[in-house]
């Protein structure tokens, strides 16, 4: 039984000119996996479906003041967001297959597959595009692809293979397989192949880049030597290999004020090499509202949501001096009131106490004081990450840290007006970039993915690293095996009953 699979303008995020002339060629105004297709543009709508699901990574969800980037804070134990529906579930790790958030994470990555898995069919049949045109808008696919099982395995384990258009019932119920296969087969294969493109190192629309897939595969290879697949040495040098060209390049760089990355004008620059594509009037920045203080009246917001908060055991973690725990750095505790709850002559309107800590990274000064419309980027990869992955792999690979290695890791220290790190033991100078890691991308989706691969958790309290298996988060529970995995969302074990369910579920 052929089933074919619509996709119109809107869910490709095509534009309205895109649109016409497509309706020029086509004017049935859908896509299907029986289309014939033979224009440029056409195939490049294919490739925008792929990429339209990194919307996910930052997708409203979960109810009321809910985000799905907030799924795996809720899960470090270093964020709070009592006023959203469902963080409790996680906090106290009581969380089933039934949660909100999950179910989010796994379709969307699923329906990002499937339309990458249509464009690299559909594109590679288009006899009239250029070779290397053809080559690159694969690679750009290719990429989606593997960025979408990446984040299936870190969240999920094994999960089903789908590398082929879905055309029948039968093929829905498809067993899981291993995370080192779909490592092995899916992942790293369309990465390797993507980075024989030649696609620029930087893409200032936002789109898949050189810099992207060597990022990914840095990434990539540095989770592939920790758990669960403990793949060997040779992964920490193939992660080394791909930041060191990144760092060796040039095309990135540091900002120099931390504040420069909540500029809209700063989008897809400088630091930047990934991010989900937002703009004020089409698709605003949702995670604003979400990590805003609840109902203090700071804003031009109708919700102040507090869906997302940092914990104050984490914050006052931070190194005596670390610039980054300064007001408005990464984190902010005062702000002025907004006019609309705060009448003339208030003296809340100069300064109000927000009675804690609240993210800064997602602050957009515009839309708080104004128009209630963030128009700032989610970042999935910045060059801070690169360096310190190369100073973590470089240094696993090598047995001890080298001159580059300790400059990436201290550039990072510097802009935080940090002393350097000297050690030259491999041990020590790991832990030291894992505290790094955690301090500079906090809140940026990589802290439970650093947990889950290391089997270590930075206790905010002692300073101390304790293994994952019997941590005590600060809300008194404890880690256990099963929570080195989220469930299979039980829609998915309903329908799919080949489907088996993650232990302790």
């Amino acid at each position: 039984m052929k089933k074919n699979i619509i996709y119109t303008c809107l869910a490709f995020g095509l534009t309205l000119s895109s649109c016409e002339d497509f309706l020029k060629e086509n004017p049935t105004g859908s896509l299907t996996t029986s289309s014939e297709v033979s224009s440029p543009e056409i195939a490049r709508a294919f490739v925008d479906g792929a990429l339209s699901q990194i919307t996910v990574f930052n997708n409203g969800g979960g109810g009321w003041g809910g985000n799905n980037a907030s799924l795996t804070e809720f899960m470090t134990g270093k964020a709070d967001g009592n006023s959203q529906t469902e963080a409790f579930k996680f906090f106290d790790l009581e969380y089933d297959s039934r949660a909100f958030y999950i179910d989010n994470w796994w379709s969307g990555m699923y329906s990002g597959i499937a339309r990458a898995n249509l464009a690299i069919q559909k594109v590679g049949e288009i006899p009239t595009l250029p070779a290397e045109t053809k080559k690159n808008m694969i690679a750009e696919a290719r990429t989606m692809r593997a960025l979408y099982y990446f984040q299936l395995v870190r969240m999920f384990g094994d999960v089903p293979k789908l590398t082929e258009l879905v055309t029948s019932l039968d093929e829905v119920q498809t067993p899981r397989s291993p995370v080192k296969e779909i490592y092995d087969e899916i992942i790293i294969p369309d990465l390797l192949e993507a980075e024989k493109s030649t696609l620029p190192w930087r893409d200032a629309n936002g789109r898949t880049s050189m810099g992207l897939i060597k990022t990914l595969l840095a990434d990539v290879y540095l989770t592939y030597s920790g758990f669960p697949v403990q793949g060997g040495p040779q992964g920490y040098a193939e992660s080394a290999k791909r930041s060191k060209e990144i760092i060796d390049n040039g095309t990135y760089s540091l900002f120099t004020e931390y504040t420069d990355m909540i500029l809209p004008a700063n989008r897809n620059t400088k630091e930047f090499i990934f991010q989900v594509q937002h703009e004020k009037d089409i698709r605003n920045n949702g995670l604003t509202p979400v990590t805003l203080p609840a109902f203090r009246g700071i804003a031009a917001y109708s919700d102040e949501y507090g869906g997302l908060i940092p914990r104050k055991e984490f914050v006052e973690s931070y190194e005596k001096g670390d610039k980054r725990a300064q007001e408005k750095q990464f984190f902010y505790t005062y702000y002025k009131g907004h006019p609309n709850d705060y009448p003339a002559g208030d003296v809340r309107r100069d300064s109000l106490n927000l009675g804690g800590y609240f993210i800064y990274k997602y602050f957009d000064k515009q839309a708080v004081d104004n128009d209630a419309k963030a128009n700032i980027n989610y970042t999935i990869y910045r060059y801070a990450q690169v360096l310190l992955m190369y100073a973590e792999a470089s240094n696993r690979a090598e047995g001890k840290p080298n001159a580059q290695a300790m400059k990436a890791l201290n550039d990072i220290r510097t802009r935080a007006k940090l002393p350097a790190i000297t050690t030259t033991n491999m041990d020590e100078f790991e832990k030291a970039v894992w505290a790094e890691r955690y301090f500079e991308l906090c809140f940026e989706g990589k802290m439970w993915f650093d947990i889950i691969r290391t089997r270590k958790v930075r206790n905010d309290v002692t300073k101390k690293w304790d293994d994952f298996v019997g941590h005590r988060t600060v809300y008194g529970k404890s880690f256990t095996e099963k929570n080195l995995l989220f469930p299979i969302p039980r829609r998915e074990t309903d329908n799919n009953k080949s489907l088996e369910q993650n232990p302790g579920f």
